[in-house]
């Protein structure tokens, strides 16, 4: 199961008194912390209780005992790694992080920049759930903090089976800010797209791709009709359950349309994913709308039945750059077993130009299901030929009803005229001379 993104890299500095520095541990332990890392090092077998005991008179003995923590000496005097301190201090935040009113953490599901995710017991309906808890260095940015509660909070309006839903949303005694969802046994659509080892490099047929966009956009719809646009639609973003269910996860970018205030604030930043992000997201409009969405699932359906992302660079910068102005490859032609009807709702889905892409997710979700029950987009074909017709308007030209009147064509300049003309000419002259022949007689 995955609620976040996984990271490898762990920010030592985010417990109490463990940071990083080259290849120690270094900060400050308060002494009951310190008795917590005893306790963890000699029960987790790393070192023995006389390895302990030799630090605790090193911290007694050095001129300013409050700066050395037992951790750092553990890491000093090579009883354990800077890797095991990690280990450690990551034990110590889930400690700290179990103290959430009405909730027992069980196990740790993800790690992220943003945040750690958790599997858990509600108490009061003795129900499992997935806790998401913002680390303790992102609770003193008021940005991050106020993000985190939109999120709940707009998770919160949508109620849809295709969608993770939001069940609580609050702080702790000891400061931690945590917003509990529904628990999904599952991978997310990069999990299971990424070769491996990292991945099960799993290859999905035009069915199995339709099934999974229908949801989405099915989940999608519902948002839209609620007056939210999500903003971060990925593959890492779409959660799949055993059962092969879709689910919608992440409203960390979630924005009111009318949000007139939020948008004003956001102008000429790009919020999303480089990959999926539109046009207009990547230009920071004021007015984006739920068109944005249209395009990033268009992008993620395009990765999903070809194996890689409509536009591929060295930089997210250059990706971007892509997405404004590079002409998308069809990805009937990357994958040349995807029919006809998927290419053309991936092609409108993605144009750069808003007005051109699906009026709403309900008509794009329409034609999903027309070519998955074997028929053609009715949508799509009507976009592009009212496109067609914009073109052909756009050019200020008529065009003819009657055929023009034809010029003078020189006769024998063409074969078949002057073959023609050879064999009336011939038959001319073997009628005059059987005329003659018959006029002699």
């Amino acid at each position: 199961m995955s609620q976040t993104d996984r990271s490898s890299r762990v920010d030592l500095s985010a417990a109490p008194g463990l940071s990083q520095s080259g290849g120690s541990i270094s900060g400050q332990i308060a002494p009951s912390l310190d008795s917590e890392v005893a306790r963890l090092v000699v029960e987790s077998g790393l070192v023995t209780q006389q390895e302990v005991s030799h630090c605790r008179e090193q911290q007694k003995q050095s001129s300013d005992p409050n700066q050395r923590s037992l951790a750092d000496l553990l890491v000093e005097n090579s009883f354990i790694t800077v890797t095991q301190a990690r280990r450690i201090k990551g034990q110590l935040e889930d400690r700290d992080n179990s103290q959430i009113p009405g909730y027992q953490l069980i196990s740790r599901l993800g790690k992220g920049a943003m945040a750690t995710v958790y599997k858990a017991r509600q108490t009061s309906l003795d129900r499992i759930v997935a806790v998401k808890v913002l680390p303790k260095k992102m609770s003193e940015n008021v940005e991050f903090v106020e993000r985190f509660y939109k999120e709940g909070r707009a998770a919160a309006r949508l109620s849809h089976n295709n969608i993770v839903q939001a069940i609580d949303v609050g702080s702790s005694p000891k400061g931690y800010h945590y917003f509990v969802m529904e628990m999904i046994e599952g991978k997310t659509l990069y999990d299971m797209m990424v070769p491996p080892p990292h991945g099960d490099g799993h290859k999905f047929s035009e069915e199995e791709g339709l099934d999974i966009m229908i949801m989405m956009a099915d989940a999608l719809a519902h948002s839209h009709q609620r007056n939210l646009i999500h903003r971060d639609v990925k593959p890492k973003n779409i959660l799949m359950t055993p059962e092969g269910v879709a689910k919608l996860t992440d409203m960390g970018l979630a924005r009111a349309q009318d949000d007139k205030e939020a948008a004003e604030s956001e102008a000429g930043k790009a919020y999303g994913t480089p990959y999926y992000i539109s046009p207009e997201q990547i230009r920071g409009d004021v007015d984006i709308d739920h068109r944005a969405d249209i395009y990033s699932l268009g992008a993620t359906m395009y990765h999903l039945l070809t194996g890689r992302p409509p536009f591929e660079a060295d930089t997210p910068a250059a990706v971007m750059h892509m997405h404004l102005k590079a002409p998308l490859t069809p990805p009937d032609h990357i994958n040349t077993a995807l029919s006809s009807g998927i290419g053309e709702i991936i092609e409108v889905s993605m144009a750069k130009r808003r007005e051109d892409r699906y009026g709403s997710m309900e008509e794009m979700l329409a034609d999903l299901r027309a070519v998955r029950a074997g028929h053609q987009p009715q949508f799509a074909r009507r976009q592009a030929s009212d496109d067609d017709l914009a073109a052909l308007e756009a050019t200020g030209k008529t065009v003819d009803i009657l055929p023009p009147v034809p010029a003078r064509v020189n006769l024998w300049k063409e074969p078949i005229a002057v073959v023609i003309a050879i064999v009336a000419g011939v038959s001319v002259l073997v009628n005059l001379i059987l005329i003659g022949i018959l006029a002699s007689k």
